[in-house]
């Protein structure tokens, strides 16, 4: 969480490859928010190597815009950005602004909210990253929702960090059985994981 930083680190992150590759920014101190470590982020964006160019992303559960800025700097076509903080949307829209980026959107909602709303009209997206606070717990519930939604392109990639051991393909109830885990790891409390997502085949 936001107060185990280190001394010099408080609430900034570091772009780490791409048009942006170094650029720090900072972010407010939001209650919860836990952006995703270099280490971890630089893992996230090995497994994907060039899924990211020109594709289209959701940041759910957005908070610092740490995963989402990643993908922009790396050729994303275009990112949504999903939060409830106000502070945390207006940094956002701040660091697209101060990076020149128009292929940045910034909606504060939900994840939940965001969905349904999206779910009728609008893109598809190929790559999603979920990352919401883990005491929450609405991570499982969210995924369902996600791949009921129509959102998903029919081959997409989910990013997802959890404070418990993440699920198999059709190990929990309610967790879509056509995502597969293709990779994961585990940093500290952190379980992160990027599933591949199949069309449903009857």
């Amino acid at each position: 969480m936001n107060g185990n930083r280190p001394a010099g680190q408080q609430n900034t992150l570091r772009i780490i490859a791409g048009y942006w590759r170094g650029r720090k920014l900072r972010f407010p101190d939001v209650p919860g928010l836990r952006p995703t470590p270099d280490r971890v982020r630089e893992t996230l964006f090995n497994w994907l190597q060039g899924l990211t160019l020109d594709e289209d992303c959701i940041d759910l559960y957005a908070g610092s815009g740490a995963c989402g800025l990643e993908a922009l700097s790396r050729g994303a076509r275009h990112v949504v950005f999903v939060d409830t903080s106000t502070a945390a949307c207006a940094a956002i829209s701040a660091h697209l602004t101060a990076l020149g980026s128009v292929q940045g959107k910034v909606h504060k909602c939900s994840a939940r909210q965001f969905i349904e709303s999206a779910a009728s009209a609008g893109p598809r997206f190929g790559l999603v990253f979920m990352d919401p606070p883990f005491a929450a717990g609405v991570l499982i519930h969210d995924c369902a929702a996600l791949e009921a939604s129509g959102l998903l392109k029919t081959r997409a990639h989910i990013y997802l960090e959890s404070g418990e051991a993440l699920p198999e393909s059709g190990a929990a109830s309610d967790f879509p059985e056509n995502w597969v885990l293709r990779k994961h790891g585990k940093a500290g409390a952190v379980f992160y994981g990027l599933y591949e997502r199949h069309e449903v085949t009857a």
